[in-house]
Order: structure tokens, then C-alpha cells, then sequence
């Protein structure tokens, strides 16, 4: 392991671990529709979740090629605006159900303890962010969509999201997120520490895509299965390499070395 950030952290500060939403989705079988008002920072950002959800149910009445393209979808998932379109009555489930696909399936929510879960937001384009534990329908609205008076689905989150999350002196985020999902926050004050993954062969490094999901879930689960959670990136990268990753720390970054 090759570590070149300085610094060490209290080691009573807080590990927050972001995550991506995914765009697979299980939609639950029933249950009672989303309450707002029990979602994680359900004051903070109600209004933003709200003109949201106006803003899909409008959907509904334009032409089906104008809602295709506002919601960034193709013809294919056409289907799809009419789910949009009637959110608050659709059946919830939690968010650790709900978000499938590699990185989830590695991660393996459901089965991690309660304090496990408590250290994790997962990003949302609509919802801003959501806790494991938070019931939500399934949906589709990724963060390259543009609903009319919305705009950017980044620029649209930032203000509330800086007002609203987390950001203690000396406390390390562990960000999953893709670079869509970063931009409509990031901590000020807290450290900031992004995974990556690259492969190596013959002296040259590249990043890699079809991997970089599982990587993700799985130094995830193990910063959260960890005895002790890390107080810095430095305990981060001790953590995934007991895992079994080879890992650099460089300039905000926690780098997997992972084979080709």
C-alpha cells in the first residue's frame, strides 16, 4: 500500500459512505407510498423533492417523445414516463431493496447491521439523498434528465444538499459516486476521499469500467464491516487492503489496483 496524504484525523470523528443510486431498480410488490416526511432531511429538502415530483407528474400530459427526451430515456423505456407520472401513489420499499446492479449486489445491504447502515447516504436525482432504511418507490430519473423549469438535476440539488448533509472538520467521506451524482455536493469541510479503480499491465495503468462497480461495493462493505471504522483515508486504505485490494491514496483519492 502506498499512502502520500499527511495528516491523521480525530479518531472521533464520523465516516460517512456515499453511494450512487443505480439505475436498476426493484419496484416493490406493495406497501404504503412515500412519506416525505420520513426520508432522510425530510425538512431540509422537502421542496426540492416536491417540485420533483410536480415536475414528473407533468409529464404526463406533453407529447411522449418530449417526456422521453426530458427524462434522458430512450423510446425503448417509454413506459417508463407513466411510472414517473404517478410516484406518490406507487407502493414503497426501502432504498437498500429498491437499488440493484453490481455495485449493490457486492455492497449487499439488506444483510449489513443497522450501525452499518446508519454510515451510508445513497445519492438521488430525485430524492437528493436517502438512507438504506428509507421506503421509496421505484423510479426512473437519472441525473443527465431535464425537466423543464428543473434544469440540471446537479444544479438543482446543490444548494439544499450543502445546506443539508454532514460536513464536520475532520470527518472522512468515502465517495462512491460518479462524477454526475459528485457534482451536486461536496463536503467543505470534511475530508473527501473518492475510490477509483485501474488495472496494470506491463508498467501501464488504466482506468476500468466494467469493474469499478464491484470494486466499489466491495471496499464499501468492508469499510463497514470493519471492527473499527477508519479516521482517515489512511485507516480507509489499511481496511481495503485487508480485503484484499492493492490500494494507493493520492490527492483525494483511494486507487484499487485490480487485475486485468
Amino acid at each position: 500500500m502506498e499512502l502520500r496524504l499527511a495528516g491523521r484525523l480525530s479518531e472521533n470523528r464520523a465516516v460517512l459512505i456515499l453511494l450512487p443510486p443505480s439505475e436498476g431498480k426493484t419496484a416493490p410488490a406493495g406497501g404504503a407510498p412515500v412519506d416525505l416526511g420520513e426520508l432522510a432531511y425530510a425538512t431540509e429538502l422537502r421542496d426540492r423533492r416536491e417540485g420533483l415530483l410536480d415536475a414528473l407528474e407533468g409529464l404526463a400530459g406533453m407529447p411522449a417523445k418530449k417526456a422521453i427526451a426530458q427524462l434522458a430515456i430512450s423510446p425503448g423505456q417509454a413506459g417508463e414516463v407513466e411510472v414517473d407520472t404517478a410516484l406518490r401513489g406507487a407502493p414503497a420499499g426501502s432504498a437498500a431493496e429498491v437499488y440493484t446492479g453490481v455495485l449493490y449486489d457486492r455492497l449487499g445491504l439488506p444483510g449489513l447491521s443497522k450501525r452499518a447502515r446508519s454510515k451510508v447516504l445513497i445519492a438521488s436525482a430525485l430524492w437528493g439523498v436517502v438512507r438504506p432504511d428509507d421506503h421509496i418507490p421505484y423510479y426512473r430519473l437519472s441525473a443527465k434528465a431535464r425537466l423543464g423549469r428543473i434544469g440540471p438535476i446537479a444544479s438543482w440539488w446543490r444548494e439544499a444538499l450543502a445546506e443539508a448533509l454532514p460536513d464536520e472538520e475532520g470527518s472522512l467521506v468515502v465517495d462512491m459516486r460518479s462524477g454526475a451524482y459528485a457534482a451536486a455536493w461536496k463536503p467543505k469541510r470534511a475530508v473527501l476521499l473518492a475510490v477509483r479503480a485501474f488495472s496494470e499491465q506491463g508498467g501501464k495503468r488504466k482506468p476500468v469500467s466494467h469493474m469499478a462497480k464491484a470494486v466499489r461495493g466491495e471496499v464499501a462493505r468492508a469499510l463497514l464491516q470493519a471492527k473499527k471504522a477508519p479516521a482517515d483515508a489512511e485507516g480507509a486504505a489499511a481496511i481495503a487492503e485487508a480485503a484484499g485490494f492493492r490500494v494507493e491514496l493520492s490527492d483525494g483519492f483511494l486507487d484499487a489496483i485490480v487485475d486485468p
